[in-house]
């Protein structure tokens, strides 16, 4: 564990995360956040939207009580909080909840109400990309849910590789999964899941930026539509 060992520096886990990244990709989602979980112990947490539930629990079964960082960005669906507050009551993780240093309020008298439709690069910055880099600030690693098979602009996501913007290792142990992998896992462990996936969203974040995805559509073609934005900022 680090813990144990004489701090990394940011080339060293850089080497680090892209030779895991060769090794482990052909490698089961739980052997590669078991490597995680060696290598950087209580350095490690994941993240989740709270669209599933699939990553917090692939990482429980290796490391209960593994911390799990969800943002409240003020603007999420209530069916999103309330998967939180079920993944939180019902797995062996621990659920941490971080925040905008503004709630919604105060952000709409600095710049205006409803700043996700005239600069959403903007609001996602302040609301999602900047409370996530203050609360990983006690981790070396990450995991996350990203799948290739999502969009085009996930089609190449290492299972494990260096986050240069962060400074930090970047875990997505279900990035060669597809949307069958994910649901067979779910119907067998009996996984919780967002309700809102089996109302037509297929990708969910908050609730002025989603919408339903209409069949043929990728993944990702509920969010930001009508716009050339696809990610948030968190993923590149």
């Amino acid at each position: 564990m680090t813990t144990d060992q004489k701090p990394r520096t940011d080339e060293e886990l850089r080497v680090l995360a892209e030779r895991a990244g060769r090794e482990l990709e052909d490698a089961p989602a739980l052997e590669i956040l078991r490597w995680a979980v060696d290598t950087f112990g209580a350095e490690f947490c994941v993240t989740s939207s709270m669209e599933d539930a699939v990553v917090a629990h692939l990482a429980s079964r290796v490391r209960p009580g593994v911390d799990v960082v969800f943002l409240d960005t003020g603007y999420h669906f209530p069916e999103t909080i309330g998967t939180r507050d079920a993944v939180a009551a019902v797995l062996d993780v621990n659920v941490r909840t971080l925040t905008p240093r503004q709630t919604v309020a105060e952000q709409d008298a600095e710049y205006g109400p409803r700043l996700h439709d005239r600069d959403p690069d903007l609001c996602c910055a302040l609301r999602k990309v900047r409370p996530l880099e203050e609360g990983l600030e006690d981790y070396r690693a990450w995991a996350t849910g990203l799948r290739r098979d999502e969009s085009p602009t996930r089609a190449n996501t290492p299972v494990v590789g260096w986050d240069e913007k962060r400074r930090k290792v970047k875990v997505s142990p279900i990035a060669r999964w597809t949307q069958d992998d994910v649901d067979a896992y779910v119907a067998e462990h009996g996984v919780l899941t967002n309700p809102l996936l089996m109302d037509g969203y297929a990708s969910i974040g908050c609730a002025p930026c989603t919408r339903r995805v209409l069949e043929g559509e990728d993944a990702r073609a509920g969010r930001w539509a009508g716009r050339a934005k696809t990610e948030c900022g968190l993923h590149g």
